[in-house]
């Protein structure tokens, strides 16, 4: 009888360990990481021993982390990404040093040797991306103050973790036992670092976006996804052989095209293998936790684990003060930063191989880091059943009131901002029932306070849209604020909802063509209408009657929604779409300038052309000469 493959062999074990433990954390309410962790433990060396490579495991597994940062980078546009520069070298600065010196203090004091106190104290400080991102998704807490600022600190870590593996060898050498580095290598090192980073920027702007292109259009979807598999490899490989981050490489691509109109097939491609990845990543975690050390020294693995996730919870909870993240949201935050992360091992394993600290200590350091990322999701279902609950009974702290019973409203209106207001009071108004979700605590608030009931949920989500009643509605106002998040909600009715009616205001023409793109065509650009009032206002203060100054206005407005609709075919070839603007403009200029002259020469001799200055003497009570009812109609 044949042996089967390895790899199919470790296929199977994985995916079975994952179906089997995952639904069943799930199930007890302690989430998907810890159910991967624990699948981990079970096949892993001190389980049931069906697994034993689990270095290689966890380094092929680590691609998940590299092509989850991508996808963040997909939704983080570079304008996006200077405005959060601040929090990123300012807050990511203070928590890896802060924590840094605290743990360093401990070790210090402990009687360690200045350089094992050193090393363990910067990889400590380090957190896990994998695990914190995971759980900011799941709970929609990304756009949060909390989540933007550890979305910051995490990154800043990622760019960290660079010059702490450089400094290691230098450590090493200085111990007396490894190579030393002159100043000239480190020179030529940082110089290859920035070419690197530069050509991937630079490539990323001249080069990807006409790739994808030329690749698109040969039409065969598994090609393009491989293309967007390549990209990630690629870049990573690059990031390896320069020795930085990979994950840091793949968010620079992200980022870059952010602004790419195929933005989101990239990220519907990679989204599938990166939860596959990461559920590997976690597996491979809960592998490599080496319970042996544990056993031989539990005491002081007990001291190292306390130790470290006391120090840091300490500095980065006096951090979120300082920041001024909400009180009801430090918990989560303080918890998600004060665990160990998978860059720690890389650091740990490359210490112990330049001699920085010997191998028993690294795995020490190891274990406690794996310990904390098992730990870690356990202790924030205490803080959801325990202290969360209890701040959500303080009489401070506005009570969102979450959909619970099926509703049944002939419309759904997401989002109460300024928009979704009047759009609500007018419904209100009428007397037409409706039910209107939004996402924001402190909107809510004032919605009680002037006396509106307003339903607490994300919209994105579609069990909540099933509550809401989007089953049996029959109109969709999507009303939100940001455009990343209107195309979501539009694009999930679309496909779950394709009886619902979906009215969606756009902020600018190129949110207009996306959700064009979806299939939506009541759509409203939000400040198009009150930009031509103002015109109106303007017209008129520059010496037109209120008549011409409508008839201009009219004028324009049907050649802008008319020009919008001959310009979305062409929206994805910019040139073309340039073209028929500028094509447009120009038609539209020619057209007023003519009129103008030919209204100018009729009031010299005497005669009023239609809609311009027989209008006046319409007011008046004479009917204007040339004018018919027809001719009203028409302008």
């Amino acid at each position: 009888m044949e042996h089967a493959p390895t790899w199919l062999t470790y296929g199977f074990l994985y995916l079975s360990a994952a179906v089997l433990a995952v639904p069943l954390a799930k199930a007890l309410g302690l989430g998907s990481i810890i159910g991967y962790l624990a699948a981990g433990i079970a096949i892993g060396p001190w389980g049931l021993g069906l697994v034993s490579n689990v270095q290689d495991i966890l380094h092929f597994a680590e691609f998940g982390v590299v092509l989850m940062l991508f996808l963040v980078g997909l939704e983080l546009q570079p304008s996006r990404l200077w405005a959060l520069r601040r929090p990123i070298f300012g807050t990511g600065t203070a928590q890896v040093l802060g924590c840094a010196a605290a743990l360093f203090a401990l070790g210090w004091l402990a009687g360690l040797p200045w350089r094992i106190s050193l090393v363990g104290a910067l990889g400590l400080a380090l957190s896990s991306t994998a695990i914190a991102l995971q759980v900011l998704a799941e709970r929609n807490l990304m756009r949060t103050s909390s989540g933007q600022a550890g979305f910051s600190i995490l990154l800043f870590q990622d760019v960290a973790a660079i010059p702490i593996l450089a400094m290691l060898p230098i450590l090493g050498a200085a111990a007396g036992e490894g190579a030393g580095h002159t100043p000239t290598d480190v020179a030529l090192e940082a110089l290859k670092i920035v070419g690197v980073i530069g050509a991937i920027i630079l490539g990323g702007r001249l080069l990807l976006r006409p790739l994808l292109r030329w690749i698109a259009k040969s039409k065969t979807p598994e090609i393009f996804t491989a293309a967007a598999l390549l990209l990630v490899v690629g870049i990573a490989y690059l990031m390896v052989l320069v020795g930085l981050s990979m994950a840091l490489g793949a968010f620079l691509a992200g980022v870059l095209l952010a602004d790419s109109e195929y933005r989101r097939e990239l990220e519907a491609d990679i989204e599938p293998f990166k939860g596959l990845l990461l559920g590997l990543f976690f597996i491979a975690v809960g592998m490599s936790i080496d319970f042996g050390v544990i056993l031989r020294s539990p005491a002081l693995m007990a001291a190292i684990l306390v130790g470290f996730l006391a120090a840091k919870a300490i500095v980065i909870y006096t951090l979120a003060k300082l920041v001024n993240i909400p009180y009801q949201e430090r918990p989560v935050f303080t918890l998600l930063l004060a665990q160990g992360g998978e860059f720690a091992f890389v650091v740990f394993q490359a210490a112990a191989g330049a001699n920085v600290f010997a191998a028993e200590t690294a795995s020490l350091l190891i274990g406690a880091v794996a310990l904390s990322m098992l730990i870690s999701p356990l202790l924030l279902v205490m803080l959801d059943r325990v202290l969360l609950r209890r701040y959500a009974r303080l009489k401070i702290t506005p009570q969102a009131e979450e959909i619970s019973e099926p509703q049944e409203a002939p419309i759904i209106i997401a989002g109460f901002g300024r928009y979704g207001q009047i759009v609500s009071r007018v419904l209100l108004a009428e007397g037409i029932h409706t039910t209107v979700l939004d996402h924001s605590v402190d909107m809510l608030e004032v919605a009680r306070t002037f006396g509106y009931r307003v339903f607490y949920g994300d919209a994105t989500r579609l069990d909540l849209l099933r509550i809401a009643g989007a089953e049996r509605a029959r109109i969709l106002v999507v009303a939100v604020d940001d455009p990343e998040q209107s195309l979501k909600i539009a694009k999930l009715a679309r496909e779950h909802f394709p009886h619902l009616q979906i009215v969606a205001r756009a902020r600018d023409i190129t949110h207009w063509n996306k959700l064009r793109d979806l299939g939506v065509t009541l759509v409203q650009r939000e400040l198009f209408e009150a930009s031509l009032k103002s015109a109106h206002t303007v017209l008129e203060l520059m010496g037109l009657s209120a008549a011409e100054a409508t008839t201009f206005t009219d004028r324009f407005r049907k050649h802008n929604i008319a020009l919008a609709d001959r310009m979305y075919p062409h929206h994805k070839d910019q040139a073309k779409y340039i073209a028929v603007a500028r094509e447009g403009r120009s038609q539209l200029a020619e057209q007023m300038a003519k009129e103008r002259q030919e209204s100018a020469a009729l009031h010299a001799s005497g005669a009023a052309y239609p809609g311009y200055g027989g209008v006046e003497e319409a007011e008046e009570g004479g009917e204007p000469a040339h004018a018919n009812h027809s001719d009203k109609n028409r302008l």
